[in-house]
């Protein structure tokens, strides 16, 4: 039996909701490194699959497990992330679940970075379903809206990128301006308009 492959992947809160919520079922990231190099030196302007076997978050038939913010009690806040007994209650802040083992969080502690999060904390786990690459500008309405942006809720029809405290914001009149925006807001101004090379992996929520 071949075993299956594990990477850690990293989502901001909203994106975690909407993951829980079954918005987002696709992720789009910038292409660096060797897989840059392989575009550009020797695809020019080519999208094919065969760049998937440098994809860093794996293939088809892989899996991610996410890291996101999280807390463990408030008495140990100076105990390091892999110095934590797999036992202690964890606190997930993007929808205030927790995650009981037996023991009960007393209190609360400090944020913890999703990029210190172990594997045993992390309780979402994706199954890749698709890879491909492409350029970021090419994303189609229906897969901005995979992504994760959402209508407001006030029945307008206008698509909003980001929720701020208690209430959506940024109103855009299509999925796609709003994927734009989210775009910006994760990896900086004019981003978008620098219409990168990007890897696209589609997914489906599997049982950890």
């Amino acid at each position: 039996m071949i075993a299956i492959k594990e990477r850690p992947i990293l989502f901001s809160a909203p994106m975690v909701r909407a993951i829980l919520e079954g918005r987002k079922t696709v992720t789009r990231r910038a292409v660096k490194g060797v897989g840059l190099k392989w575009l550009e030196e020797f695809t020019p302007g080519y999208v094919a699959d065969p760049a998937n076997s440098l994809c860093p978050y794996g293939l088809p038939g892989d899996r991610l497990w996410v890291r996101e913010t999280w807390v463990a009690d408030a008495q140990l806040d100076a105990v390091a992330p892999r110095e934590l007994s797999q036992g202690e209650p964890i606190l997930y802040p993007a929808d205030g679940a927790v995650r009981q083992s037996g023991c009960s969080m007393i209190s609360p502690g400090k944020g913890r970075p999703s990029i210190h999060m172990p594997r045993w904390v992390s309780r979402i786990l994706l199954d890749i379903t698709e890879v491909r690459v492409e350029r970021l500008q090419e994303i189609s309405e229906e897969q901005a809206k995979a992504e994760g942006v959402r209508l407001m809720r006030d029945g307008s029809g206008t698509w909003v990128s980001r929720e701020g405290p208690g209430r959506l914001v940024t109103p855009w009149t299509t999925a796609k301006e709003a994927f734009g925006d989210l775009w910006n807001s994760i990896n900086g101004t004019d981003a978008w308009d620098a219409n990168p090379w990007v890897w696209v992996v589609e997914f489906k929520r599997a049982t950890p």
